[in-house]
């Protein structure tokens, strides 16, 4: 029995209606912490001087990983696009996204200088974790929502077969193997 079925019903309907949102969400969270613990590897390892780096590098390796979650489950019924252009699509709103994702770390750092020697490391720190991870993580999160479902997946119940088996909780070997 699925865990949806199991909440209460003014929970349910709102899971229902905004699906794909909420898988997006999930997926996005999952991603977050992804691209979170990279960057700090990243940061207090090889690239202690190059927090934008370290953070683009950390958010396209979660991208791979959102592509793959995003195709086969937030937007499992969607689609309209071959696969080799919706991937493209999506990579391109990705990069976009990584820019977005970018900009208020980098306006952090270099221009209100929220940087080492001008502010503590905590400072920095902190500004670095508020402005990339969250302000950046929100905007871009944001703006590849609207992108993926205008752009990339274009048409809601292009795969209506799929739906019908995504709602009766088929597994994706399942439905890989139909």
């Amino acid at each position: 029995m699925p865990v949806v079925s199991r909440l209460p019903e003014p929970v349910r309907s709102l899971l229902v209606k905004y699906h794909e949102q909420v898988k997006f969400l999930i997926v996005g969270g999952t991603c977050f912490g992804i691209t979170t613990v990279i960057n700090y590897v990243l940061k207090l390892t090889v690239l202690p001087d190059k927090p934008v780096t370290a953070l683009t590098i950390a958010t396209v390796l979660a991208t791979v990983v959102s592509y793959v979650w995003n195709r086969e489950w937030s937007f499992a019924t969607r689609g309209g696009r071959q696969r080799r252009y919706e991937a493209t699509l999506f990579f391109l709103v990705s990069a976009l996204g990584v820019v977005v994702n970018d900009i208020p770390l980098w306006i952090s750092r270099y221009v209100l200088e929220l940087q080492v020697p001008v502010v503590s490391q905590v400072t920095q720190e902190v500004a670095d974790f508020v402005s990339g991870l969250i302000v950046g993580t929100l905007l871009a999160m944001a703006f590849r929502l609207w992108a993926f479902r205008k752009f990339v997946f274009p048409h809601a119940d292009a795969r209506p077969a799929r739906r019908e088996r995504v709602l009766a909780g088929a597994t994706a070997a399942e439905d890989e193997a139909v």
